[in-house]
């Protein structure tokens, strides 16, 4: 996946339009865009789509935001299941344990559905409290069904008190670049991928393209999207370049003639296993994008 785009759960027409988006993953959201009067009616309104989209087999993955643990709601939330989703986003994951939670309620509502165990995957939003940012390094073995963590700073800047959580050329404030960091590591440790957090300013698609590069320079590997306009571009910039597959092949071929050697020259360049280790994961992501062969 490189592009993750929310949409409200209780409006047919933005999820009707958010299917040709582009989109490699639509988050039908039952959280923040949903007022507390209008959940019951999105959850029929979500649960009538995933029947009507899973079926079909050229579609993007399908995600439901389901609301936080904390809440109440979750149980209601998960209803869904019925309708098959790909899986489920976890608002204000507060570590592994919050996983094994989720997982638990997974499991029966699968069972009360005919659900296949375990189809229904989790992406953890982990930043979104100031406690969730001391546990982000126990995700690591928490569920099988973790398939991605990704961040926040709107609700974690709402904790803090901070009147701000970009600076005046939108760039992330330090408690957010930390938060940042924090989940990039997380999901290294847990062996899933990391996905950066959205770009409010929807209709600035320099700003976007910018801070999706440098979250792809950074090891992120995918985005979150708030706005169809933005898919175009979060896909772009996170399917590897002509270039950079070649260059991958490149590498792993010199390996492959060495299979012994913990270094190879390329054009008097010198790659490490490391240079290896990242070349396969460009060609993997190329080939999941279509770009190429992994």
């Amino acid at each position: 996946m490189r592009s993750l785009l929310f949409v409200p759960g209780d409006s047919p027409s933005k999820l009707d339009k958010a299917r040709s988006s582009g989109a490699d993953a639509l988050i039908v959201d039952l959280e923040d865009s949903i007022a507390a009067e209008r959940k019951a009616a999105a959850r029929a309104t979500t649960l009538a789509f995933l029947h009507e989209l899973v079926p079909e087999a050229a579609r993007p993955r399908l995600f439901v935001r389901v609301n936080g643990l904390a809440t109440g709601l979750t149980d209601a939330d998960l209803a869904v299941v019925a309708g098959r989703p790909d899986g489920v986003m976890l608002p204000k994951a507060e570590g592994g344990v919050s996983i094994v939670h989720l997982d638990a309620k997974l499991a029966v509502h699968e069972a009360l559905h005919d659900v296949p165990d375990g189809h229904v995957r989790i992406l953890a939003l982990t930043t979104e409290t100031a406690r969730a940012l001391f546990l982000a390094g126990t995700y690591a073995g928490a569920s099988a069904r973790l398939t991605g963590l990704t961040w926040g700073a709107e609700d974690l800047s709402a904790e803090l008190g901070a009147e701000a959580n970009r600076d005046a050329h939108g760039r992330f404030l330090d408690p957010y670049r930390l938060a940042r960091s924090l989940c990039l590591a997380a999901a290294a440790a847990a062996e899933v991928p990391a996905i950066d957090t959205v770009y409010v300013d929807f209709r600035n698609a320099e700003g976007l393209a910018r801070e999706a590069e440098e979250a792809r320079r950074d090891g992120f590997t995918a985005k979150l999207a708030i706005h169809p306009g933005q898919v175009a571009t979060i896909n772009a910039v996170f399917t590897p370049t002509a270039l950079a597959i070649a260059q991958a092949k490149a590498v792993v071929a010199a390996f492959a003639a060495e299979p012994g050697a913990g270094v190879v020259g390329i054009g008097g360049v010198m790659y490490d296993r490391p240079h290896l280790a990242r070349a396969r994961q460009l060609l993997a992501r190329a080939a999941a994008a279509g770009g190429g062969e992994a």
